[in-house]
């Protein structure tokens, strides 16, 4: 059974956060940071600072969703992740 991910990516030197899902973290982290990606490669480099694992795509997306909301913000805000 495969595992999905929503993963959370700072940007230490632009202060720019980036909100993802995946089922292998690794390979996408290195991705991010391969310059592979249009939108990442310009804030180069990213680092992990959040993940949260699922059972199904489907909520994964949901998670990284909710993420990009304002109620979502909010949450990471008040839970100091961001």
């Amino acid at each position: 059974m495969s595992k999905f991910f929503t993963y959370i990516l700072y940007s230490p030197n632009f202060n720019k956060h980036y909100f993802g899902y995946t089922s292998d973290l690794q390979k996408r982290l290195f991705y991010h940071n391969s310059a592979l990606s249009t939108y990442t490669k310009k804030y180069l480099p990213w680092e992990l600072i959040y993940f949260e694992e699922f059972d199904s795509r489907t909520d994964a997306i949901k998670r990284e969703k909710f993420f990009k909301s304002y109620q979502g913000y909010k949450w990471l805000k008040e839970n100091n992740i961001i």
